[in-house]
């Protein structure tokens, strides 16, 4: 068996956290309501996010518009305090059950998840 096949087998069945970047240096990051199980927003962490999520229980990511850190809820106060993570097989992406502070959408919706699509246009989702 080759070096490549132990790593990609650990990586994948394994109990060692090895998160997979993409070639940008980013993780996928699903954010869930802890009590609901609905999901918030869709997100990316570089390492730095990842490693401030883990030290400070409180959600950051890689805005890829801004090219920059932001902790969720720096400027609204809407942060998202993480209960758990979950990891993917192959560790390159995350789910985090989260208990948000405060709508998570910056357009002050619960999640940004607030439209469906029906036929060809959206529709706000009834809540």
């Amino acid at each position: 068996m080759s070096h490549s096949t132990d790593a990609s087998k650990d990586r994948e069945t394994g109990s060692n956290f090895m998160p997979k970047f993409d070639d940008r240096g980013l993780l996928t990051a699903v954010v869930t309501d802890s009590s609901s199980g609905e999901v918030l927003m869709v997100a990316f962490m570089n390492e730095e996010a990842l490693a401030l999520t883990q030290e400070t229980g409180v959600a950051h990511f890689w805005s890829r518009s801004r090219q920059a850190l932001w902790k969720k809820g720096e400027t609204s106060g809407n942060t998202l305090q993480v209960d758990e993570v979950l990891v993917d097989c192959d560790q390159d992406a995350l789910v985090l059950r989260c208990t948000p502070a405060g709508p998570t959408c910056h357009t002050g919706a619960v999640s940004c998840f607030y439209r469906k699509l029906e036929d060809d246009g959206l529709t706000r989702v009834l809540s």
